[in-house]
């Protein structure tokens, strides 16, 4: 059957057709991208997307949110719509709604996807374990976190908010980013470090600790430099975002006891061929006298292009195929 596979993030909301049989995502249609900012409300996006398809939709969809899915009204993190669950079905025509935390439907989309989605970064090269906990981390907008439970055949996907934890600095130039978002910051989560606007946000404590004065840039502008080398700021603050993500990683597999960690989000395909060269994978590790626990894990990222709308659908068929 087909269905409506939308995946909603603090800055872009993503459509697509998917088909669904005997409880798995049989073909995923292309993708159209629209920006939330320039689209008051989930329905004018739908109907927009009904536009550019020229075609009436399927009365059926699986929508993933960047938000908890709990309560009557749904404000997503960082992205200014309102979702009411119980109104999806009058306001967007549909009759079978499936509705999951974005993180939660990246979950199920790497227990679907082909094994050539999965790029190896540390720990040994396995494939994903039959049975335990998955860890899966999505640095994006926000840093988003889930993880699945694999037992007798069966995968639980538990969502969280495991990105809204407290950042833990581990050495003096960490203690003096933290010491300078505490002046912005009421509270500092490790998504005010391990996101897209975290860049920034490290960007400038290190200006601060050399006494520099850098040209504000924007998170785009920010993350190119980073990624080009030319900036030497800029790098460094992209060593120190890998850095932290590899501790926030590790701190989140041992919390939830996991048998492998799954880097996911749009930063994770961004970042696949920088990981494994910078310093993710020891800070990963160092956790005292778990360090050789930790060396066991298999790490890999989901390169998989569209892993919230093919979990969306993935999370539909699960569902419905009861």
């Amino acid at each position: 059957m087909e269905l409506v596979a939308v995946d909603i993030g603090g800055t872009h909301a993503r459509f697509a057709i998917a088909d669904v049989e005997h409880g798995r995502v049989t073909s995923l249609g292309d993708t159209t991208t629209l920006r939330t900012d320039t689209h008051a409300s989930l329905q004018t996006a739908w109907e927009a997307f009904a536009s550019r398809l020229g075609r009436s939709l399927p009365r059926a969809t699986a929508i993933a949110v960047a938000c908890p899915v709990m309560g009557d009204v749904l404000k997503l993190t960082n992205n200014p719509w309102i979702v009411r669950p119980t109104q999806i079905g009058e306001r967007l025509g549909v009759d079978r709604v499936t509705l999951i935390n974005d993180l939660g439907a990246v979950a199920h989309a790497v227990v679907n996807v082909e094994p050539a989605h999965l790029r190896h970064l540390c720990g040994p090269d396995l494939p994903l374990p039959e049975e335990g906990v998955i860890t899966v981390l999505g640095p994006g907008t926000g840093l988003g976190v889930a993880h699945v439970l694999r037992h007798h055949g069966r995968n639980h996907v538990i969502e969280c908010e495991g990105g809204h934890i407290d950042y833990a600095p581990l050495d003096s130039i960490e203690d003096a980013i933290l010491a300078r978002l505490r002046q912005r910051y009421r509270r500092v989560s490790v998504e005010r470090i391990v996101s897209g606007p975290g860049l920034v946000n490290i960007h400038e404590a290190l200006a601060a600790i050399e006494g520099r004065s850098v040209e504000v840039m924007d998170d785009k502008a920010l993350w190119a430099a980073a990624l080009s080398g030319e900036d030497g700021l800029a790098a460094a603050a992209l060593d120190r975002f890998c850095m932290t993500l590899g501790s926030v990683a590790g701190d989140m597999a041992l919390a939830q006891g996991a048998k492998a960690v799954i880097i996911a989000g749009g930063l994770g395909r961004r970042l696949v061929d920088v990981l494994p060269r910078s310093g993710f994978a020891s800070r990963f590790v160092a956790k005292g006298r778990f360090e050789s626990m930790m060396a066991a894990i298999p790490v890999k990222v989901i390169t998989h292009p569209q892993p919230g709308l093919f979990g969306a659908a993935a999370a539909f068929a699960e569902e419905h195929s009861r």
